[in-house]
């Protein structure tokens, strides 16, 4: 966050941090499924690491064509709280260790509640509460399924998507996002 608000004064614009945090009680249920729906499908059955996403995404990536990353929310949250945003194998390996501590230390509603509190939803805006005041002038407890998967559609690139002028490539990503929501079938939380 704080790399973030310096990159936004060397670009000459105002220094912005805006976030709200939510407890886990106070996000929307349809927020926290589109989540795991649009970002790992299997998170609440792996101990940090998806063997299977890590794999595909290594496949594509040997094909030279555009990055794919195999991160699960786990790893984000590590890397969100604990660590700088830029990509070396140096990141990587701390990205690890932390994930390692967070799986054995928090439960997995304490590690999807401080990612969707922590990810970056838009220019200089941090958090799920702000990003849907921001694009739906309501709290995150009280979002619809479609809104919730416009939201985690553009968090690859928060900066250049947003959900309130979403392209095509957005609106499919959220129909993708709704599908994988039906299919996440008992998903319950402590």
């Amino acid at each position: 966050m704080v790399e973030r608000g310096f990159e936004r004064k060397a670009d000459g614009k105002e220094w912005k941090l805006e976030r709200k945090w939510r407890d886990f009680d106070e996000l929307s249920f349809n927020l926290k499924k589109a989540a795991l729906a649009g970002e790992d499908s299997r998170f609440m059955t792996h101990y940090g690491f998806d063997l299977e996403a890590i794999g595909k995404a290594y496949e594509k990536n040997k094909q030279g064509k555009k990055i794919r990353g195999g991160s699960t929310i786990s790893q984000q949250t590590a890397k969100n709280v604990f660590l700088w945003p830029r990509r070396s194998y140096v990141r990587k390996a701390f990205e690890a260790y932390f994930t390692i501590l967070i799986e054995l230390l928090w439960s997995k509603e304490r590690i999807l509640e401080v990612y969707l509190n922590v990810i970056e939803t838009g220019d200089g805006i941090y958090g799920m509460e702000k990003a849907c005041q921001k694009y739906y002038g309501k709290s995150a407890e009280n979002l619809t399924k479609g809104e919730a998967a416009l939201l985690i559609a553009v968090l690859p690139n928060p900066i250049r998507w947003t959900p309130a002028k979403p392209t095509a490539y957005i609106y499919h990503k959220q129909s993708l996002i709704l599908r994988n929501m039906r299919n996440l079938k008992g998903l319950k939380f402590n």
